[in-house]
């Protein structure tokens, strides 16, 4: 309203005016408060019930500042919760988002994944008036001259050389080796949830293969990895509980011998108010998994620097 006219008018409404100020500002605390709530959830739960609620519920928001969190969800280990987060990416539209779902289309292990993200893609490209992010992918179809077969990735077409794997890995063993007092039982579910863990980051990694005959094909030297858990505390740390898990690699080539060594770990903390020791089993669960999330690139980068002999 301009200042210089309608002054009565103006005095009368000017308090209405601020009460709605208010209410709007109190509406998008709200919302902030409801989207740092459920992006905690996505991120932190061991529950994968609760994840997929919280990602449900960032879908229905239909709030950009929704992006994040559901990008994080593209790497959650449940297929369907990576599948409701590509959905729910390529309805918000965001174009910071194409990175994630391109990766998603084409280097998810879950063949509905792959699906949804690459039209969520190809959804959000079209949303911002950008090229399909696919177009290259697709084999040249010009047709040339008989000649002698070319490899993929030469010839007329823009396209660059398919992404084949250059580091053969396998696990050999997985123990839990810690000092912690868990029974045998609880032992081989902590080793089997490590080696669960590296097996999915190695088959969803283009560049890494675990399959002999692919290793063999291209002359990869094998390196063999020998998982044990070292350290599994549950510790007070001032208002919360702490769970952390430590883990080593052992590397080695394909006739035994010792190459190298890796550790790393993760925490877990909730709040001493919420703790409960029946949930004991699935923060380690979630400490162990973190822990191993953490430590896939780190070996990756630690093999590229290793000789290749």
């Amino acid at each position: 309203m301009e200042p210089n006219r309608h002054r009565v008018g103006f005095a009368r409404l000017a308090p209405i005016a601020i009460v709605l100020t208010i209410s709007t500002i109190s509406v998008r605390v709200s919302a902030n408060d409801r989207i740092s709530e459920l992006t905690k959830q996505v991120s932190s739960s061991s529950n994968e019930k609760a994840r997929l609620t919280a990602v449900v519920a960032l879908a229905r928001l239909d709030d950009k500042r929704a992006m994040k969190p559901l990008v994080t969800a593209l790497s959650d280990p449940s297929a369907k919760i990576r599948v409701v987060a590509a959905v729910a990416l390529g309805r918000l539209g965001h174009k910071a988002a194409l990175p994630s779902l391109r990766s998603a289309a084409t280097d998810d292990a879950d063949h509905n994944v792959r699906t949804r993200a690459r039209d969520a893609a190809i959804a959000v490209a079209k949303a911002n008036k950008l090229p399909d992010p696919f177009a290259f992918d697709e084999p040249a179809t010009t047709t040339m001259p008989a000649r002698p077969r070319i490899k993929a990735g030469f010839g007329n077409a823009p396209r660059a050389l398919e992404e084949r794997p250059d580091l053969y890995v396998q696990i050999k063993t997985s123990t839990d080796d810690s000092p912690s007092k868990p029974d045998k039982k609880a032992r081989q579910a902590h080793a089997d949830i490590i080696r669960a863990v590296l097996a999915e980051q190695c088959g969803r990694a283009a560049k890494v293969t675990s399959q002999a005959a692919v290793g063999q094909r291209l002359g990869l030297n094998l390196r063999n990895i020998d998982l044990s858990v070292v350290k599994l505390d549950v510790t007070p740390s001032g208002n919360y509980m702490e769970i952390e898990a430590s883990l080593r690699l052992a590397i080695s080539d394909d006739k035994g011998k010792m190459l190298s060594f890796l550790s790393g770990g993760a925490k877990v903390q909730i709040p001493k108010t919420t703790y409960d020791p029946k949930y004991l089993p699935a923060l380690r669960k979630e400490a162990l998994e973190n822990a191993m999330r953490g430590m896939f690139e780190k070996l990756v980068t630690h093999l590229r620097t290793q000789p290749k002999s």
